[in-house]
């Protein structure tokens, strides 16, 4: 059933760009009707998973001289990002029913682009991995060249692509290294992860995190990794920015958990500070330079700078071992993951939202808008609300997240995580005053705002808040899943 979830989009994008004649009509609801099948099938996948190691697992030869498998299964760290992959996927598809440019190739390349992100978080096998990262770096490099904002919609696209695919090669390099370190030979995660290849290896060792840390970087991304994030985000259509920055950028961060810390435990003890560093610089960076925008998109966009900050800072604490608890450690990486899921829903919410602002009035600058909150309300709420959510207010899934990395990393690195927590206060002042900016004080708008929100709009948005809402409030079914996946991976560090 995992094989059918991870290709069943690929299949329908296939039809999509081989049946010329279908009606703009049939594209749309065929396109929403493949992502509701996903996401049913990921519930599938998810109820019948017995929460103990790997589940719903396929393990067939693809490049056997080589070590390659087409290996792929579900656990307490991928089940959630496959869920969350659906949910926002389907989310871009009802928000995309209204009017598209050239529909048809749009909706087929978020349907490739949907099998290359469940692939990728289903993999278990480095060069599987490898396949699907690259393939989702063309896919959005076609969204948003094809259908961005703008005479720099190219200009964007190509830095995103160069930028991310020059980390991909440094990540190709550093699995390399791990394949050839390894006795026998394999790109097996599940081999590689039993028996670390370069354990006491000297610099080998290192410098096969540095190139897989580096690539993963680049895609998360974090600083000083980070510049291709703003262009490509505030020049990509609503949708692309939505998948962006809820899906694509938690292929980084999965990266980390999956491979750099159970693989290469050795060096990522030794340089877990370093990774804490990263972590704090881009809490604040993320957050300071989000401040200082006047494009509500641009914003949001480092915002992701922020909230990625806050992963690394959790992960590198829980590579603190000496002297530390393993308890909390596990708390900091089972707050990460939460923090990956829940950066996906408000996040991808807060983009969907973004492009309300493009079709109304043809601009995100925040000073051209104001007082919305009269001929918008909908709007107006909705948005609030996602940006309360994103602040890490109680009640949400971004406080059961924050929440979980802060306690579980100030035993290990307390002064770095007093000084990550002041982005959440730079944070909540951003969010504030850009709500003050658009929808208080007189209204100001670039043109006539024809309507409050769509139902495609309220349909797509309003769902991912509730789900965040729903796990701020009842967040045990989901921390059920993914607490023993990171005690395992705890303990997998800690050897």
């Amino acid at each position: 059933m995992l094989s059918l979830t991870v290709f069943l989009p690929l299949a329908a994008a296939l039809v999509l760009s081989a049946w010329r004649g279908l009606s703009d009509a049939a594209v749309r609801w065929l396109w929403v009707g493949v992502s509701g099948v996903e996401l049913a099938l990921v519930a599938a996948l998810w109820t019948t998973y017995d929460g103990s190691g790997v589940g719903h697992e396929t393990d067939q030869p693809w490049i056997p001289g080589a070590g390659a498998g087409y290996h792929i299964g579900v656990d307490g760290l991928s089940l959630p990002l496959l869920a969350l992959t659906a949910v926002v996927f389907l989310a871009c598809a009802v928000y995309s029913l209204r009017g598209r440019r050239d529909l048809r190739r749009f909706a087929a390349l978020f349907l490739v682009l949907e099998t290359t992100c469940l692939g990728l978080f289903a993999a278990l096998d480095l060069i599987l991995f490898f396949v699907f990262f690259d393939l989702s770096i063309v896919g959005m490099y076609l969204v948003i060249a094809g259908w961005g904002h703008g005479e720099r919609a190219a200009r964007s696209a190509l830095k995103f692509f160069l930028y991310t695919f020059v980390g991909s090669l440094a990540l190709l390099l550093g699995f390399i290294g791990l394949y050839a370190a390894s006795d026998p030979h394999t790109f097996d995660i599940t081999e590689l992860t039993a028996d670390p290849p370069l354990q006491g290896s000297g610099a080998a060792g290192p410098l096969v995190l540095l190139a897989i840390a580096v690539g993963l970087a680049v895609k998360t991304p974090v600083f000083p990794f980070h510049t291709w994030l703003p262009p490509a985000h505030t020049d990509a259509p609503a949708a692309g920015s939505a998948v962006l920055a809820a899906i694509l950028l938690k292929m980084g961060t999965y990266g980390f958990v999956r491979i750099a810390m159970p693989i290469l435990p050795d060096a990522w003890r030794t340089y877990a500070m370093v990774f804490v560093v990263v972590g704090v610089v881009s809490a604040l960076y993320g957050a300071l330079v989000a401040l200082a925008q006047s494009s509500f998109k641009r914003m949001i966009a480092y915002t992701s700078v922020n909230h990625m900050g806050y992963i690394l800072l959790a992960l590198g604490a829980a590579g603190m071992v000496a002297g530390t608890d393993e308890a909390a450690r596990s708390t900091a990486v089972t707050g990460a993951v939460v923090q990956m899921v829940s950066h996906g829903l408000i996040t991808g919410a807060l983009f969907l939202l973004s492009g309300v602002l493009m079709d109304r009035g043809g601009t995100y600058e925040m000073g051209a808008w104001g007082g919305l909150a009269g001929p918008m309300p909908r709007f107006a709420a909705l948005t609030a609300v996602a940006a309360f959510a994103g602040l890490g207010l109680p009640g949400f899934s971004g406080f059961i997240a924050e929440f979980q990395i802060f306690a579980g990393s100030l035993g290990s690195v307390p002064v770095a995580t007093a000084l990550a927590l002041l982005g959440i206060l730079i944070t909540a002042g951003l969010f504030l005053w850009a709500l003050h900016r658009l929808f208080l004080g007189a209204r100001r708008e670039p043109k006539p705002v024809g309507a409050d929100l769509r139902p495609a709009e309220l349909l797509s948005v309003a769902p991912l808040l509730a789900l965040s809402l729903l796990i701020g409030v009842l967040p045990r079914w989901l921390l059920d899943v993914i607490e023993p996946a990171a005690h395992t991976v705890v303990e997998l560090v800690a050897r």
